[in-house]
């Protein structure tokens, strides 16, 4: 088990471009061994955070810590420790696939034997055998976002910048690229993440940041986001009976709950305040109304985004069509 300690920390984080503030005093870690995910519209100040976080951007001001260490002069070193996927590829379209490999491996110090088998590893494991010798200009969207995450892979870094990984690309290489996160994971690669699929990062993301206008506006593990928004605690039952029968009943003996019934014998119970569902439970049955089904009704990730930051996801998706193009499609 990986112990959770901070490999890196972003303190007061500040990016101005000719007197615009793209990113405003940015303030959070990432642990080690987990997939954290920075939410936000176009524009929020994503990118520039990456690029701030790996070197790749000048700091205007605030500081970054890479295990406990201050690289914010001196990213070089940091660098040999992380993995950069930037959102669009920064390969070469002449070579080929081993080709762009071996040459990312020479950028990091490798050795030519060594960045040569861990080149063909990284084909094997991402399937591009057989597209290895292939100039990269003829691979599909796809291979070309797998090939680019392998080169950011080469020198097995410590932590993998990912910044929308899945944009653009069919649906079934979008699911072949979160199994590969899925295993990068469970590896103990620490994982940043961007993303416009809420769906994505819900069902990759331990914890998650959303920034609007270059300013952090909520940061928690995906269950603490859910948690502070529901506004109300939901359970929703099926009934193996008609439970018109003994609503008022069940109104004088739960004063403080809303009821909903729905068809098929479902009913919604609704309240401010957490409750035991045994009552409810036993209430039913002794009335000879059986329980078929109880589930807790717990808000998606799609609602804490439009909450926290006050942008519907019809819009987010809409700038993820402008992004991507006519006939290239992203999805879950």
């Amino acid at each position: 088990m990986i112990a959770l300690l901070k490999i890196i920390e972003a303190e007061n984080l500040k990016k101005q471009y000719n007197g615009f503030t793209a990113v405003d005093g940015v303030n959070f870690h990432i642990k080690r061994g987990e997939i954290f995910g920075f939410l936000g519209p176009n524009g929020a100040g994503k990118t520039t955070t990456i690029n701030m976080l790996t070197g790749l951007a000048h700091i205007t001001a605030g500081s970054v810590k890479l295990m406990g260490e201050d690289y914010t002069r001196n990213a070089i070193k940091a660098q040999a420790l992380m993995g950069i996927v930037p959102d669009e590829s920064n390969l070469y379209e002449e070579l080929d696939g081993r080709e762009n490999l071996c040459f990312c491996g020479a950028l990091y110090g490798m050795d030519k034997k060594q960045r040569e088998k861990r080149a063909d590893e990284l084909l094997e494991q991402f399937g591009l055998q057989e597209a290895a010798s292939k100039p990269f200009k003829a691979y599909s969207k796809g291979m070309k976002r797998k090939l680019t995450i392998a080169a950011g892979l080469i020198h097995e870094p410590e932590i993998l910048f990912l910044d929308e990984p899945t944009t653009g690309i069919d649906v079934a290489f979008a699911r072949q690229i979160r199994s590969l996160i899925t295993n990068l994971h469970k590896k103990g690669t620490t994982i940043f993440l961007t993303t416009h699929y809420i769906e994505e990062a819900e069902r990759l993301c331990e914890r998650i940041a959303f920034i609007v206008q270059g300013r952090i506006v909520r940061e928690g593990t995906v269950v603490e986001l859910m948690q502070e928004t529901q506004g109300e605690n939901i359970i929703n039952f099926i009934l193996g009976g008609d439970f018109s029968a003994v609503q008022t009943e069940f109104k004088n003996s739960f004063p403080d709950y809303n009821i909903i019934s729905g068809k098929n014998n479902s009913v919604s119970i609704q309240s401010p305040a957490s409750f035991s569902l045994l009552p409810l439970v036993k209430f039913f049955e002794e009335r000879s109304l059986p329980v078929f089904e109880a589930k807790i009704v717990h808000p998606s990730l799609e609602e804490v985004f439009v909450n926290v930051t006050g942008i519907e996801l019809q819009k987010l998706q809409n700038e993820q069509s402008t992004r991507t193009g006519p006939g290239q499609k992203g999805g879950i």
